[in-house]
């Protein structure tokens, strides 16, 4: 015959068990948040850095992407998105259509408007920096379309 306190627990070790259980959720949680914040620096970091990439590497890469997308019949491309810290207001100046947005771009977003500037510009392109999300209603990540209509 088996005792009682084999067969069932006490509250009180019931608790204990879930505590312990809630405890290692949270531990994990952190390691989790902990994993992502460097992954999210480690990208920061990548970005602020020039690419390397010279203006020649980057037209033929650029004529790439155009004339692929011109063969689908597209009118533009979207580029990517990038972080808001990479901006030196966080992408208000650009959420609010601000004269002087441009001044506000650092690391590969500037790379990127500078090229466009000086190689796209000139030959009818346009190029366009807008949020693309707003976690919890706030600005977030900051997309970049490069057009020619």
């Amino acid at each position: 015959m088996t005792k009682l306190d084999d067969l069932l627990p006490s509250a009180k070790d019931c608790m204990q068990t879930i505590a312990k259980a809630e405890a290692e959720k949270a531990s994990a949680y952190m390691r989790h948040q902990t994993d992502a914040e460097a992954e999210k620096k480690a990208l920061l970091d990548k970005l602020t850095k020039p690419s390397g990439i010279s203006d020649d590497e980057r037209m033929k890469r650029v004529a790439i992407i155009i004339q692929r997308a011109v063969s689908n019949g597209l009118t533009e491309v979207f580029l990517g998105k990038m972080p808001k810290e990479l901006f030196t207001d966080h992408g208000r100046a650009i959420n609010q259509a601000e004269p002087g947005w441009e001044n506000t771009l650092t690391g590969l977003p500037k790379e990127a408007y500078d090229f466009w500037r000086n190689n796209l510009q000139p030959r009818g392109y346009k190029l366009r920096f807008q949020v693309v999300d707003y976690p919890n209603g706030i600005p977030g990540d900051i997309g970049i379309t490069l057009s020619w209509h």
